[in-house]
């Protein structure tokens, strides 16, 4: 779904910095709670730190930057994704990955 968020009238410098204060929060606030896996995350909000990663890695192209997906997941999982897999996530349990499999065709990731 591509659904365009109206902006605010004003500054769009200072929207833009409100933004990316935005975002740094989120990151954040997902930095402080490892223990929220990107399945449940899926499952719940339709979205996890992989999509974070992937719209990272399209916004810094749309701007004339390439990043490639591996930078764009350090950013997004301040550290190598293969380190924070190997440390923090958990094997999915037949529940969260029957609740996936249901609502895949509605998530952010397509």
């Amino acid at each position: 779904m591509t659904e365009r968020v109206p902006e605010p009238s004003g500054d769009s410098a200072g929207q833009a910095a409100i933004e990316a204060a935005v975002f740094r929060r989120l990151l954040q606030h997902l930095d402080s709670r490892k223990d929220v896996q990107n399945i449940d995350l899926m499952n719940l909000a339709g979205f996890c730190r992989n999509c974070l990663s992937k719209w990272y890695a399209e916004a810094s192209s749309a701007t004339g930057v390439e990043l490639d997906k591996e930078a764009a997941r350090e950013i997004i999982y301040g550290m190598p994704y293969a380190e924070w897999k190997a440390r923090y996530q958990l094997e999915a349990s037949p529940e969260q990955q029957a609740a996936f499999a249901s609502q895949q065709g509605t998530s952010a990731e397509e």
